[in-house]
């Protein structure tokens, strides 16, 4: 996971433990579809849909539900400028997630390399890092966990963990439907625009992202 070697992820916790070493990211995060929620504080939408997320994401990793917790991790990328904002955002996010310090400049970064137009913004990424969907919010607000077993095939994650109560093993069904599920969640290269460098600050002045938790103009 390059993503993340050599940055500070933070444990969602009461003693906020750091993973910043090459041997905990890795082990964190090896053979693992990785959730990067970006969002704010100050946005009403990304209030609105923590709770789902939340939920989605204790149905799959809560030992309540599944007899083995999911190959799945969930990072919280903070829009907002102030710690006390930070926890206002997190206090509706699982405890067993992680996120980045409100003041790492590195969010801005992974924001332009993803390309995020929008918050709430969900990026699935695959073990190696690939984008496997630019934007899950809906998805998961329609279909739950269900969209994750797709993600998993669709990723070619090698599944040693994954066991929901439901038995719904079907390889017969998987065999004809996983080309199709692999082509949906297909990304193909976009092309950068002008404009999303100015929202990240890469030039003109503009607000956008850079400026999220002052003026908020655009997408919420």
């Amino acid at each position: 996971m390059d993503l993340f070697l050599g940055r500070v992820l933070v444990k969602n916790n009461r003693d906020r433990d750091e993973l910043d070493t090459e041997r905990e990211i890795m082990a964190k995060l090896q053979n693992r579809i990785v959730l990067l929620f970006f969002a704010s504080s100050k946005c009403e939408r990304c209030q609105e849909f923590a709770p789902t997320l939340k939920e989605f994401f204790k149905l799959l990793m809560d030992p309540f539900y599944v007899e083995r917790a999911s190959q799945l991790v969930l990072i919280t990328v903070p829009l907002d400028n102030t710690e006390e904002q930070l926890d206002k955002l997190l206090n509706k996010l699982p405890k067993w997630s992680l996120f980045l310090h409100h003041d790492d400049p590195y969010k801005k970064e992974l924001g332009m390399k993803l390309s995020v137009e929008e918050i709430p913004t969900v990026v699935v990424l695959r073990p190696d890092c690939s984008i496997l969907l630019p934007n899950a919010v809906q998805e998961i607000s329609e279909s739950g966990p269900d969209c994750f077993r797709h993600w998993q095939e669709a990723a070619e994650v090698i599944d040693r963990n994954f066991e929901m109560h439901v038995e719904f093993d079907d390889k017969k069904m998987r065999s004809v439907t996983d080309p199709i599920r692999k082509l949906k969640y297909k990304v193909e290269k976009k092309k950068k625009r002008r404009w999303l460098l100015g929202m990240w600050g890469g030039g003109g002045g503009g607000g956008g992202l850079q400026n999220a938790a002052a003026d908020w103009p655009w997408r919420l």
